[in-house]
């Protein structure tokens, strides 16, 4: 009789193990993407030259502005925000509104006034000397000018001296620095002609930078105008300087209390807000600057996108290969990956660098303390490892479609 041995269940553990796929680890998943580029150094280097302008573009220009606005605010604290300007201006009938003598008197009544001087306009021609022709003036006007002008502009004196007490009723004048230029005046001592009349220069200014007019006139003290060129002794431009606190008080008050009932005729202004102005217009070239950074970036990221595609169709033999051998498509997707982000992030490492360099070189040449925001930096970076992740994305997928077979047949 025939023994009938029990039949055993199967267990889980009977059941044949499927081979679990190794995984690399970030360490050797990096040195492979490395060792891929390292194959293609030349292309490799034109590719990352595309990221490095962008990222480079981008870090100079923030750099540069954010040095440039440094700079100005640096120069507007020097200068000071509180001078305030009135001027003349034209009535209805076109004709001007002269501010009376005692303007200056009157400006200095309002409390928080701290300096308060005036100008004039001299209506004569200047030249070099009587041998140049009249019509030949070299575009510098005369103004008369009272002796604490410089203490309400915070101006100086390069060369020579100012206009003080005995001075102001000679015949001579302090050029700006500009008219010394135009005329061909080096030094203090030297003769030019004003109207028909020669006077001494006796100092020249630097530049004025809240009152840059003042740079194309020779000035003269209010008595000498007076008495030896017709002069009506009408000021026609105040300057005040209050505490900065009052500034918009006194501006508010200002031309009435210069000309009470023709207040609607004066100007009033305040210089430091042309310097602000000019920040302000320097975001549009920005702006305009970081806009080409940027299609410089995305032309960069397009070479990375072509290289590594190209790479792809050149090791499908070796993607093959490792197919065979066991990798994942996973693994092949993240190789591919990792060189993509790898040629990005040598090009934003080095753009960052000539950004940086090319920002200082810059700002040390034009006397700007350089500053570049950490921020730029990082934005900068990070936009590369975004280029480097869409850039790689399609090739890495490509590549891990590829079947092992047709990829070992390859040519």
């Amino acid at each position: 009789m025939r023994t009938v041995r029990p039949t055993r269940r199967r267990t889980p553990a009977d059941r044949p193990r499927r081979p679990v796929p190794s995984r690399l680890p970030p360490r050797d998943v990096l040195r492979l993407g490395a060792v891929g580029l390292r194959a293609r150094r030349a292309r490799v280097v034109l590719s990352a030259l595309g990221i490095a302008i962008g990222i480079a573009t981008m870090v100079a220009v923030v750099g540069l502005s954010h040095s440039s606005k440094a700079d100005l605010m640096a120069r507007l604290d020097r200068l000071g925000t509180n001078l305030l300007t009135a001027e003349t201006g034209k009535d209805r009938d076109g004709n001007v509104v002269k501010l009376p003598k005692s303007a200056v008197a009157m400006v200095e009544r309002i409390g928080p006034v701290q300096h308060a001087s005036a100008t004039g306009y001299v209506d004569v021609r200047i030249r070099r000397s009587d041998a140049v022709p009249e019509e030949r003036t070299a575009a510098v006007s005369a103004q008369a000018a009272r002796t604490d002008l410089l203490s309400a502009l915070g101006a100086e004196v390069a060369r020579g001296v100012w206009l003080d007490r005995a001075g102001e009723r000679l015949p001579v004048t302090v050029l700006g620095a500009i008219a010394a230029e135009r005329l061909g005046v080096a030094a203090p001592g030297e003769k030019i002609m004003m109207g028909d009349r020669y006077v001494v220069v006796v100092g020249v200014l630097r530049p004025v930078e809240l009152v840059p007019q003042l740079d194309r006139v020779a000035l003269v003290g209010f008595p000498a105008a007076e008495r030896y060129f017709g002069f009506d002794g009408h000021p026609s431009m105040i300057f005040e300087r209050s505490p900065d606190h009052t500034v918009e008080e006194v501006r508010a008050v200002l031309a009435r209390s210069i000309s009470p009932g023709s207040e609607g005729y004066i100007k009033v202004s305040r210089p430091s807000d042309a310097l602000a102005a000019k920040a302000a217009t320097d975001k549009g070239l920005t702006t305009l600057m970081l806009g080409l950074g940027a299609v410089a970036l995305l032309v960069g990221g397009v070479g990375v996108a072509n290289t590594m595609v190209i790479s792809v169709l050149e090791r499908r033999q070796e993607i093959g290969l490792r197919r065979a051998l066991g990798a994942t498509r996973s693994a092949i997707r993240t190789q591919f990956l990792m060189e993509s982000l790898l040629l990005s992030a040598l090009g934003g490492a080095s753009g960052a660098l000539l950004g940086t360099a090319a920002t200082y070189g810059f700002a040390l040449a034009q006397d700007w303390r350089p500053v570049v925001p950490p921020w730029s930096l990082a934005a900068g970076f990070s936009a590369t490892l975004l280029i480097g992740v869409l850039a790689g994305l399609y090739p890495a997928v490509r590549a891990s479609r590829l079947h092992p077979t047709v990829a070992l047949n390859a040519a």
